[in-house]
């Protein structure tokens, strides 16, 4: 006994919409058909090379421009330092140069009672100190008898001639000189004296009459 499908009659068929049978089935899409043309794509690349060249250009500009800048900025932050360093160091000089010139008339005090011995006791004391501080803030006294007299450095106060000179010399010195580094705070007042007139005629005629005795005298006929 043969075992029959449950639902279906012997000889029928399930139905099947109508068309079913004649349906074929639709092929894929090509490759060729969804693909972009060969030309179009290397153009397309072409065109964006070119635009990142052009912002890479761009970058490259506004970096070198920046970098111009700062070395600018740099190089005005460097003269400004020293500009300022170099006021500094001439507004200390003038404050030290002002302060030492106000003490210079205490230190001729103190040269003169040392000149005339009366430098002693504790008022010795207190001029050495005063004269070790004023030389390491930088104070030199300068001038000295015989040496040639320099305008810029000596004032002439006194003016004579002498036989024993042969150029302008400080004979005397009155009040001494002081200067910080090569600033001169105060010149030094002098005594000068200069070669008599004549002095040097005399002097020529001198040694050519001595060189003429070295060579025993004139030729005689």
């Amino acid at each position: 006994m043969t075992e029959e499908t449950p639902g279906f009659e012997e000889n029928e068929k399930p139905d099947v919409p109508s068309g079913a049978d004649d349906a074929e089935p639709k092929s894929a899409p090509s490759d060729k058909e969804g693909a972009a043309p060969a030309g179009d794509s290397a153009s397309a690349s072409s065109a964006g090379d070119v635009a990142l060249t052009a912002q890479l250009d761009q970058v490259r500009t506004a970096l070198g421009e920046r970098t111009a800048d700062l070395q600018r900025l740099q190089a005005e932050y460097q003269n400004y330092r020293r500009r300022v360093e170099r006021d500094r160091v001439t507004v200390k000089e003038v404050a030290v140069a002002n302060l030492l010139s106000e003490l210079l008339p205490v230190l001729d005090d103190v040269g003169r009672a040392r000149e005339h011995g009366e430098l002693v006791g504790g008022f010795k004391s207190v001029a050495e100190s005063l004269e070790t501080v004023v030389a390491k803030m930088g104070l030199q006294q300068f001038g000295k008898e015989g040496e040639p007299f320099d305008p810029t450095v000596h004032e002439a106060l006194m003016h004579s001639y002498a036989p024993d000179v042969t150029e302008t010399t400080c004979v005397a010195i009155l009040q001494p000189g002081y200067r910080i580094g090569e600033r001169t705070i105060r010149p030094a007042r002098v005594a000068v004296a200069e070669p008599q007139p004549g002095a040097q005629g005399k002097s020529d005629e001198a040694s050519e009459q001595d060189a003429e005795k070295d060579d025993g005298g004139p030729d005689k006929g």
